[in-house]
């Protein structure tokens, strides 16, 4: 399947793709008459890479994960240290949310209570 079957089929950014073949990662990926062919595992390292955009992970550290996991089993330890990191940061900026939040309902609550006195006052 060419780059742009790839792209088409699966809804792969092209520029995802042009990343991960630029990485050399692609060890089963053939150049055919001038076009890349990619199989079905490549495909799953293309899902792969997906999810880890979609979980906040930077391009160099989606192509460092990668490298890891073509090592294979010996880089477990590293790779879920570098989900759990992603995990903690993730955390810190839903929490950081939730207090913005807060303060937010806090400025509206005070705006409410300001409208509500001058109604008492008969201003």
């Amino acid at each position: 399947m060419t780059i742009d079957e790839a792209s088409t089929r699966y809804n792969i950014p092209l520029d995802i793709l042009h990343e991960y073949e630029s990485w050399g990662l692609c060890g089963a990926v053939k150049k055919v008459m001038g076009a890349w062919q990619y199989d079905d595992q490549d495909i799953e390292r293309l899902s792969m890479i997906m999810t880890l955009h979609d979980i906040g992970f930077l391009n160099d550290e989606v192509e460092g994960y990668m490298r890891l996991l073509l090592e294979g089993e010996s880089t477990k330890a590293q790779r879920l240290g570098m989900l759990n990191k992603r995990q903690s940061a993730t955390l810190n900026e839903i929490h950081f949310r939730e207090m913005q939040l807060d303060r937010m309902d806090y400025l509206r609550h005070k705006i409410r209570a300001e409208s509500c006195g001058d109604c008492e006052t008969g201003s």
